[in-house]
């Protein structure tokens, strides 16, 4: 084959005797037509130009080209739309659309990388290489309670149940930023952020060192989720749940101080294999005439010899696998005439295994492990951009897309098929006309997501 290259076009071999010419002066187009969603999304909820209100701007007006919420627009749209890197920014700023879905003029270039990176970095850089960089600030408790005005506001009607699932996860470094350290259990160096999920909705993304406690914080995000739910809705049941890293006294002290579930995994020890060693052998004993797995369920009245202030009801999976035996331990507050043995670990404890899931789909597909700044504070203020991206796919997937085959849909797929689909752009005085090719294939399912939005 050959091939023809300059700096404007290129030719390649084509169909018959007709060659093929490739060059880059198409009309007012964009790659990127699914920001016509989001733009929907976010003129109905508002949930940018409420992340917008949580910084400050000090840069003088005479001198300022993009505010605050241009800023935040082009970056939060860049990760919904795949754009990891600022670098990405330099020549998508030129796209028509994004244009328009930030409020700017018809035309109008974007900001580039640097403008992007000095909102980034924030005042820590002022510490280190003066004021003149420190102009623009955010609000740390303002935006995390903005996730839980987000959640909180995602309900149609009043819950009876909100079940909140805490979980630490591992975040890859590779440089020298600020707070790493080697976590042994990971065997690298990372950041431990704690996360908070209810569902499919992210309420907590809390970027911490990996050489501390994985539960470490727990308690103060209680205390600042609990109350602003139980504001809104008073009567509803509250469940905490998390794994084994979470069974600690003092996260288990305060629910019960104010009342709320909780539902842990419990480290084994020996003492536990021992009360249930009666069971042990009768599933053994059973698996041995089956050769199938077997499992079964018993209650105890458990108590550590220091650590724990009282008895607390602790329920245990019996099992033996081809692998041998396979016990687990959960603790609870949960009565056992509201949930059954079976039915708490079963259904209840088992159900936190979709917010691994959440997680992974939110490290994956929007960039949440993009922390490679020098500094913790602008490390946290992006893993905040990305978890603002996936509220805006949870918006999209969970109240627009409710009832369709598109519901469990991540994040990816939806950017792939309905997000990144080529446009015409053409600005008139009396009307913007976006135009879809006509053989893109998922159109009947983006004008049923248009009208929904």
């Amino acid at each position: 084959m050959n091939t023809e290259c300059t700096a404007d076009q290129l030719t390649f071999q084509g169909f018959g005797r007709q060659e093929m010419v490739l060059t880059h002066d198409a009309e007012v187009s964009t790659s990127d037509g699914g920001l016509v969603i989001l733009h929907q999304i976010e003129k109905r909820h508002r949930i940018l130009a409420r992340l917008a209100d949580c910084f400050q701007d000090n840069r003088h007006p005479s001198y300022t080209e993009h505010t605050v919420s241009h800023l935040l627009t082009q970056r939060i749209f860049g990760i919904c739309q795949g754009y990891e890197d600022l670098n990405d920014h330099d020549e998508w700023r030129k796209d028509p659309l994004l244009a328009l879905v930030c409020d700017k003029g018809d035309g109008e270039v974007l900001s580039g990388k640097s403008t992007l990176n000095r909102l980034e970095l924030g005042k820590e850089v002022a510490e280190e290489y003066g004021k003149r960089y420190n102009r623009i600030t955010w609000d740390n408790d303002k935006i995390e309670d903005l996730f839980i005005d987000l959640f909180l506001e995602s309900f149609d009607e009043v819950p009876k149940e909100i079940i909140l699932d805490f979980d630490a996860t591992d975040d890859p470094l590779h440089g020298e930023q600020e707070g790493r350290f080697f976590h042994g259990y990971y065997d690298k160096y990372c950041y431990l952020p704690l996360y908070v999920f209810s569902g499919q909705h992210l309420i907590c993304a809390q970027l911490r060192s990996s050489d501390i406690d994985a539960s470490l914080g727990t308690v103060e995000v209680l205390q600042r989720v609990v109350p602003k739910i139980r504001d809104r809705y008073p009567e509803v049941h509250i469940i905490v749940r998390g794994d084994s890293g979470f069974c600690r006294e003092q996260i288990m002290a305060y629910c019960e101080s104010v009342k709320i579930s909780y539902l842990f995994g419990l480290a084994k020890n020996s003492r536990l294999k021992r009360s249930i060693g009666k069971e042990l052998y009768q599933v053994e004993h059973r698996y041995n005439a089956s050769n199938e797995k077997q499992r079964l369920f018993k209650e105890l009245i458990y108590k550590t010899n220091t650590s724990w202030s009282r008895s607390r009801r602790v329920v245990a999976k019996v099992e033996y696998l081809h692998k041998g035996a396979n016990p687990r331990f959960v603790v609870t507050n949960i009565p056992i005439l509201k949930c059954p043995a079976k039915i708490l670990y079963e259904e209840l404890y088992c159900g936190r295994g979709d917010m691994e899931n959440r997680i992974k789909e939110q490290q994956l597909y929007l960039f949440a492990d993009r922390t490679s700044t020098g500094w913790m504070s602008s490390n946290q203020l992006r893993l905040w951009f990305s978890s603002i991206a996936y509220t805006f796919f949870v918006w999209l997937r969970g109240k627009y897309l409710a009832g369709s085959e598109w519901t469990r849909s991540q994040a990816a797929t939806l950017r792939l098929k309905i997000l990144k689909v080529s446009a015409m752009v053409k600005v008139t005085v009396r009307r913007i006309r976006i135009r879809l090719p006509a053989a893109y294939p998922y159109w009947d399912s983006w004008l049923r997501f248009a009208r929904a939005v």
